[in-house]
């Protein structure tokens, strides 16, 4: 990665991928953002009581949410 970014040291490095609490947890908001809308259209697509993961093709691993 060091590298790809043209970084010639560790610590240079570490200067650049230093991220301050308040992006992280914007970045976090905009995560949880989108799997709720995720899950809140596959709700409205399989109202017949059918989860998203009924659509998942056989031997394909399935996670499920409580």
């Amino acid at each position: 990665m060091m590298v790809r970014a043209g970084q010639s040291s560790e610590k240079a490095a570490l200067i650049y991928q230093h991220s301050p609490m308040d992006r992280q947890k914007e970045v976090a908001q905009g995560l949880d953002a989108r799997v709720r809308a995720a899950r809140k259209d596959a709700v409205s697509n399989h109202g017949d009581g059918r989860s998203a993961s009924d659509n998942v093709p056989s031997g394909a691993p399935v996670v499920r949410h409580a």
